[in-house]
């Protein structure tokens, strides 16, 4: 219908005008507007018929994998199948690391709904932002409400959720609202839909914040299983017509830590460039190469309808982690990850103090957030950088406190994650996403970055590693960092941490993987410093040390003859590490067989050691130690035990009673009160050692469980057989347990056990000393014999 209004035909007659029309004579407006006015009123539209979708499902991925969450997603919104009515969780949300395929389950899910006519009204909607939201809603609200919809896009979203609303006397609409990569908890304040028996609402994202998830059901959504990595690269080659050995393309999936996204591109890379020879051994080496960043391993054309790289995947998500209180530290914080071992990185670490320094100094420049939609003015907008919301210590770095906060922010955004069944407080950060983070940052950078990671390791280390599974951790941690940046941990010097490792290596009883490791140290230190670095040396006496350890006496001894030349030419005769050396040397001729050569050595290393050193510094009192141990080798058996007790009376009284050096003489002491033939003594003393042994050094530690061996063994000795063997079989299962069936400890374990078990059944005898003996008890002896951890200012 059509109203018209005529204007003044004369004053349009006389300006020469016919119509609608301005008049500018003379540059000037004279008005008024003349001509004729028409409304229009659009015809009306009905609403539309069920069932009806608005909005589009995502295609379904090449080589879709049905997965566990499937089965969650299904029971936790519980569709019966022949009504479609839900029931329970009206919410479900779909979390995890970006690149999961949260998107593809979700999208699966309500294709398998919607084909199986298990609903009435389907909407799919990217909620990425506010704005996008209510678009979509009025979109639904135009096409369900027809010409009863408001014009206002906000008054259309809100009738469109009141219209989902069930209503009395209405029939019942079986719905299914799908919020898509949802940023942020904010973005949907007021569009919820609502709760209904008839419909539910299911949501994917990367965070996991409280406010998302209070009142809904969290599936948490992981990479893939092997066996589905494998399916899937599978599937996804043979589309093109390829096929791989099957070991290739599952140390492919492993490589990428089989994140969907990341096979995905892979895959299509691989098929992109297979007519120039391109496959997955290629794609592996060229991901492994160091001078490779994600951007150079992506295909030129995405699959999948996929908007992002794997590089730039995590972009968002760090930047609005960043954006939170406290403002601009949770980026270095992850940098800092980056660098460390993905499967596990220690809370301590992460917390210390080098950790702190890093974050504090790198906080990111950039604290502002994006200004909130225009549609949602009034909605409360992210929290803006207020440098007074994080708290400092005396010395000016962030609190541990903003660094856990820091962390906790970074899980809620799927960042990082912390298992429940992790063994010690630690995180974990996926390996692409690890690699994402280093290739974003400079080469300066990355060696801050680096160093700084190495640093925090060192100071987390504790010098008497009670605390198993964390030694554990830092040795890992400290392989990854070395594997992602191990030139950076060679400028100036060796990194202290690199040396610590392998000493850990060692002391946990792992004497053939510390020799192996300390046999690649000198390789790469000859290599970047020198033959005659300190570093260099210092790495040497480590693979001479550990090499004795093994029982290679004699290879030993000639490696450290060659290596004290060299320490007497470069450091000169009187240098802490050319004692040590020495110490060393004598050390591997006792274990070589020569007990009377070994004594001589350590006599007149004692004395230069007095001399350099003094009489009270703990590698004289090593000296002392070993002096008595091998005279008592010798057959001197009470100049040994007399040696002892007075070492222990002075290491008592420097160390104190509880240092592992106090320990280790008070089990020489033991020893050799046995050595004299008073098996009751030394079995009483080892009993005390004991208690005191699990106090320091933990149950599981290896020293405590030769302990338990060597007190059985003098319970078998003072005449309790029986006594013996119960209490070896129950070393022999922690051994066996916390090392290892083939770790030498355990094996030795296994043949003092059946020696007693022999012992016990052809009736008492005497058999002269525990199997163990002096060799094996050193084990106690921590052997800070020279600094394994360098000290470049003090050598010039």
């Amino acid at each position: 219908m059509e109203q018209r209004r005529t204007g003044d035909r004369t004053a349009q007659d006389a300006a020469g005008f016919d119509g609608d029309g301005f008049d500018f004579r003379r540059s000037t407006f004279h008005g008024p507007v003349t001509g004729k006015i028409a409304y229009y009123h659009e015809p009306s539209r009905p609403p539309a018929s069920w069932p009806h979708q608005v909005g589009a499902i995502p295609a379904q991925a090449g080589g879709f994998q049905d997965r566990a969450e499937t089965v969650l997603l299904d029971r936790a919104l519980l569709l019966t199948g022949v009504t479609g009515v839900t029931h329970a969780t009206p919410t479900a949300v779909l979390a995890g690391l970006g690149g999961t395929g949260k998107t593809q389950l979700a999208a699966r899910y309500a294709r398998t709904l919607w084909q199986s006519g298990d609903l009435d009204v389907l909407v799919w909607v990217t909620a990425a932002e506010t704005s996008a939201v209510i678009s979509s809603y009025a979109a639904a609200a135009t096409e369900l409400l027809g010409s009863t919809s408001p014009v206002n896009a906000d008054q259309a979203a809100t009738a469109f959720l009141a219209w989902l609303e069930p209503k009395f006397g209405q029939r019942p609409c079986r719905w299914l609202v799908v919020l898509d990569d949802v940023t942020d908890p904010d973005h949907l304040c007021g569009l919820w839909p609502p709760a209904s028996p008839t419909g539910c609402t299911l949501v994917t994202t990367r965070s996991r914040e409280p406010a998302l998830l209070a009142g809904r059901q969290l599936i948490p959504v992981g990479v893939f299983s092997p066996a589905e990595s494998l399916a899937y690269l599978n599937a996804v080659l043979a589309a093109h017509c390829l096929a791989e050995p099957q070991e290739v393309v599952a140390a492919l999936a492993h490589d990428l830590g089989h994140l969907p996204l990341a096979l995905s591109q892979a895959a299509a890379y691989v098929a992109e460039l297979s007519d120039v020879g391109m496959n997955c051994a290629q794609y592996r080496r060229l991901f492994s190469d160091r001078a490779t960043v994600l951007d150079d391993t992506a295909p030129a054309r995405r699959p999948d309808g996929q908007r992002e790289t794997v590089a730039a995947t995590w972009a968002l998500s760090i930047e609005r982690a960043d954006a939170l209180r406290p403002v601009g530290f949770a980026r270095p914080l992850l940098q800092l990850a980056a660098f460390l071992d993905g499967n596990g990185v220690p809370d301590a670490v992460l917390v210390s103090a080098p950790a702190r320094a890093y974050v504090t100094r790198n906080r990111s420049a950039s604290h502002s957030t994006a200004p909130a939609d225009k549609a949602h003015a009034s909605t409360p907008a992210e929290p803006t950088a207020r440098p007074s919301a994080a708290h400092t210590t005396a010395d000016g770095l962030l609190s541990e406190r903003d660094v856990r906060l820091s962390l906790s922010i970074l899980r809620r955004l799927s960042l990082i994650d912390r298992p429940p069944e992790a063994v010690a407080a630690e995180v974990r950060v996926h390996q692409i996403v690890q690699r994402a983070v280093r290739d974003s940052l400079t080469g300066p950078q990355r060696d801050d970055a680096a160093r700084a990671a190495a640093d925090a390791l060192a100071t987390t280390w504790p010098y008497v590693e009670r605390d198993t599974s964390l030694a554990r951790l830092l040795r890992d941690n400290t392989a990854a960092l070395a594997s992602c940046a191990e030139d950076a941990l060679y400028r100036p010097g060796a990194h202290a941490v690199l040396f610590r490792a392998g000493r850990s290596l060692g002391k946990s009883g792992q004497v053939a993987a510390a020799r192996d490791y300390h046999r690649r140290l000198v390789t790469s230190t000859t290599k970047r410093l020198g033959p005659d670095h300190p570093n260099t040396l210092t790495a040497r006496h480590g693979l001479a040390r550990w090499t004795g350890q093994c029982g290679e006496a004699v290879r030993a001894t000639a490696i450290f003859s060659a290596l004290l030349d060299d320490m007497v030419r470069v450091l000169g005769s009187d240098h802490p590490d050319t004692l040590g050396a020495r110490h060393h040397l004598a050390y591997s001729c006792g274990q070589a067989g020569d007990a009377p050569a070994a004594a001589a050595a350590f006599a007149g290393l004692l004395e230069d050691r007095t001399r350099v050193l003094g009489p009270d510094h703990p590698h004289t009192l090593d000296t002392r130690s070993n002096l008595a141990r091998w005279r008592g080798e010798a057959g001197d058996a009470p100049a040994a035990a007399a040696a002892f007790a007075e070492l222990l009376e002075d290491r008592t009284r420097i160390l104190g009673p509880h240092h592992p050096h106090t320990l280790s003489t008070r089990a020489n002491l033991a020893y050799a009160w046995g050595q004299m033939g008073d098996a009751v003594k030394a079995s009483t003393a080892f009993s005390e050692l004991l208690d005191d042994m699990v106090q320091v050094l933990g149950p599981e530690h290896p020293s405590t469980l030769i302990t338990r061996e060597t007190l059985a063994e003098w319970q078998g000795e003072a005449g309790d057989p029986a006594g013996a063997v119960a209490a070896l079989t129950g070393v022999v299962e922690d051994m066996t347990r916390v090392l290892g069936a083939d770790h030498p400890l355990s094996t030795t374990s296994r043949k003092t056990l059946a020696h007693w078990r022999t012992r016990e059944e052809s009736g008492p005898r005497s058999s002269g000393l525990p199997r163990r003996g002096w060799k094996n008890l050193m084990i106690f002896v921590a052997l800070r014999l020279i600094r394994h951890s360098p000290a470049p200012e003090r050598r010039s």
